[in-house]
């Protein structure tokens, strides 16, 4: 059975200074991420033996616990590449058509009505999360528009389907080493290391790759 994997970062621990720092990158990847794929892969064993012995009175906590490990997995997997140097082109500014981004920014503009009124609203779901969570820009297959959703832990108030493109960690152990219990001065900061052309990647392949759920009739 395949198993996931860790994977590696895209860059160095200290790629993202000063936005974050280089201890909070090497724990948040090496200690809590890595948690998630063994997390993962662990609860998968523990499937395989509830199957085989038919104990399904195991079931409801195993596939909670699976959605947890493999949504943080995930999560974070799209993060790293989310970010990029914030002391090159590369990270931070505004998607525009100049940079090749015109599809991104139109889409935006579209869903939100500007780029600003987007950024508050996902700077706001990510520092407003109840405890632990993300902030999410997510795109929904019914409509093919954008969306903002709140993640709780790595849980809840998802859209099925959607697919994330850009995702803002909000758990404590992605800022407090550097911003203690400033959880919105963090938020604010990300934008400066935000790498938009991944991002319009991952909405270019989630509009080609992601058909529209409930086809148009006609």
């Amino acid at each position: 059975m395949a198993v996931y994997t860790l994977p590696e970062l895209p860059y160095d621990y200290a790629a993202l200074e000063p936005v974050i720092n280089p201890q909070i990158i090497e724990l948040h990847h090496d200690k809590h991420h890595a948690a998630y794929v063994a997390g993962a892969n662990t609860t998968l064993e523990q499937l395989e033996e509830a199957r085989d012995k038919e104990n399904w009175g195991v079931l409801n906590g195993l596939e909670k616990n699976l959605a947890f490990h493999l949504s943080g997995h995930i999560l974070h997997s799209i993060y790293w590449h989310n970010m990029a140097n914030p002391k090159t082109d590369e990270g931070g500014g505004v998607p525009d058509e100049k940079d090749g981004l015109g599809d991104l920014a139109d889409a935006i503009t579209e869903s939100f009505g500007s780029f600003q009124k987007f950024r508050k609203q996902l700077t706001f779901a990510a520092s407003a999360t109840q405890g632990s969570g993300w902030g999410v820009l997510a795109y929904e297959p019914i409509s093919g528009r954008l969306i903002v959703e709140q993640v709780y832990d790595h849980q809840g108030n998802v859209g099925q389907a959607s697919v994330p493109v850009l995702v803002f960690d909000a758990w404590e152990h992605a800022f407090y080493l550097q911003y203690k219990n400033q959880k919105v001065d963090f938020i604010e900061a990300m934008w400066k290391v935000v790498n938009w052309q991944d991002v319009a990647k991952r909405y270019s392949d989630a509009k080609a790759n992601t058909p529209l759920l409930i086809p148009a009739q006609g």
